[in-house]
Formats: structure tokens, sequence, C-alpha cells
């Protein structure tokens, strides 16, 4: 349309109209006598909107879910944290749950052979060079400790202090190449010296060639004058293999050490030894030995005739 003087009254016009409808409107409430023109132009556009409104809600959908999934996002990281530290917190309770045990066996352990020990729990193991098998605890001269200490745990020897400073300690395992400790075999009294080989069983040599050992039999540690570096009575472990004796004045039997060396956590230094030799009361006890079934013997008669007890029998 050409910007005209006609032009120009007719955009006045309509729009002096349409404020007078408004004005009309607002006045009118719910009895707007536009009321009927607004429902059909409702009536007409309201399929538009409404189908450009489903046009619009995927989009916005779309993006409401881009802007909710950072909070959703979080949230799942959140939970993620809590879990972890769940399973953290349930795997502190069952190391502990375990350190517990291994102390409660401890203390049984000492109890039985009536031994003073500083507890201490195992911090680090030796360098591999030198194929030394030693471990380092947290304690030392500060706690009492000096070289030439017992060091068991709640299965039997762990082996000895070899090096002590002010909080910690260094512990020559039972199972290494430079170990050796008397033994006194359970019951018997037979004497022998026992020596680590790594991962393999202690090598024990009795001094009686002609001893009678088996496998199963038990050893202890004999001790040392003074009660140093070992005390007596501590449980070395079980043999299960016997040499020949081959007529030599010494025999060797080979020992399956109780203590696990690659396992060591909570361990006991004997500070102050048993005012008498406990003997074999410290071994652990053995397993019970399982009843024979009963049997029962069933004589069968023939038929026909009387038992030869001479009771009678009555047959259906």
């Amino acid at each position: 349309m050409r910007d005209t003087r006609e032009s120009r009254l007719l955009l006045v016009l309509l729009i002096a109209i349409a404020f007078a409808l408004i004005t009309v409107d607002i006045r009118g409430g719910e009895d707007s006598p536009v009321d009927g023109a607004r429902q059909a132009a409702a009536t007409v556009f309201g399929p538009v909107e409404d189908g450009m409104a489903g046009a619009v809600d995927p989009i916005g959908n779309a993006i409401g879910a881009v802007r909710d999934s950072g909070d959703r996002h979080d949230r799942i990281a959140q939970l993620e944290r809590e879990n972890a530290a769940l399973k953290a917190k349930l795997g502190s309770d069952d190391r502990n749950r375990s350190r517990v045990k291994q102390l409660d066996s401890l203390l049984k352990k000492a109890g039985a052979g009536q031994y003073g020990i500083k507890g201490a729990e195992v911090i680090g193991i030796g360098a591999a060079q030198g194929f030394s098998w030693t471990v380092t605890i947290d304690a030392g001269a500060n706690d009492g400790l000096k070289r030439d200490m017992t060091v068991l745990n709640g299965e039997g020897l762990v082996g000895r202090v070899t090096t002590v400073g002010p909080s910690t300690a260094t512990v020559l395992l039972a199972n290494d190449p430079d170990f050796t400790v008397g033994t006194r075999m359970e019951k018997t009294d037979e004497l022998g010296f026992a020596s680590g080989q790594g991962d393999r069983p202690l090598r024990v040599q009795m001094l009686n060639g002609k001893a009678k050992i088996k496998k199963g039999d038990r050893l202890v540690t004999f001790g040392s004058q003074a009660d140093k570096p070992f005390v007596p009575g501590v449980p070395v472990g079980e043999v299960v293999r016997v040499d020949p004796s081959g007529g030599d004045l010494t025999r060797n039997v080979y020992v399956r050490p109780y203590v696990g060396f690659t396992k060591l956590d909570v361990v006991g230094v004997v500070v102050e030894a048993p005012r008498k030799d406990p003997r074999d009361t410290v071994l652990p006890d053995k397993p019970a030995k399982p009843k024979p079934a009963p049997t029962v013997t069933v004589t069968a008669t023939p038929s026909g005739q009387a038992p030869a007890d001479g009771t009678e029998r009555y047959e259906q």
C-alpha cells in the first residue's frame, strides 16, 4: 500500500477502533460483547497454536533435558562418590575385623606362654637384593625394643629383631636362609636346629639321627641362654617330610611353618620372657579325629528255622 493521506487516515481509524474494543472488553468482564468473537478466534487458531506447541515442545524438552542433565550428572557423581566411600568403609571394616582377630589370637598365644609382648604392625618389607626376608615394624627403642628379641604372632614364630631405631625395628623372618633357631619336638623332646629356605619348608637338622619322627609331628622353640634371641615354647611348625636316616649321626626333617610370612600384619615382640618354659602349651589344639560310624551286624535266619538263641520268631 502506498503511503497516501487516505492510508494514514485508515490506519489511525483502525487503531482508534482497536483501543475502543479493548476498553469495552475490559469494562465488560465476563459479559464482554467481544467474548463471542474471542471464542470464535480461539476455535479457528487454537488447533494451529496446539500444532505449533507440539512442534516446539520436543525442542523445549530437549533443551530442558540438556539444562537438567548437569544436575542429574552431579547427582550421579555424588551417588558414585557415596558408593565408593561406603565400599571403602566396608573394606576398612573388614580389615579392622581381620586385625582384631589377629590381635586376639596373638594375645591368646602370649597368655598361654606367659610372654610379655609389645604389639606392633608390619609397615614395610625388606629390599629384594641379597634374597633377605625381613620386615619393618612400627615399634622401636622408644617402646622398649632391643636387638635379639623374639617376634611372634597369633600363629607362631615370626623371627627375631636385628636392628632397632627410635620408632621402628627390622625383623629377620624365620624363613630367611640366614635364620637358625633351636627346636624341640613335641612329647619326645628331640632337639634340632631349624633353618629358613625362603618359600620352601624349614629344614630341621635333628641331633639324633635315629629319632623316631613322622609326618605331622610338631616343633617349638627350644629357647636360648638368657632368652635371647629366642624364648622357649613358641610354635614353629609341623613335619611334612622326613629324610631316611642312612646311619648318619644327624637327620634332616622338613617343617611347614605355622606363620604365613607373605601376609604378616599384627605381630608381638617378646619384651619379657616367661618365668618357666611353657613346653607344649602354646601349640594349637589338634583337630578332633572324626569318630567312626557305628556298624550294625544283622544275622539272617532261613525261613522255617528257629534262631540259634532259642527265641521264637514270628513271620508275617
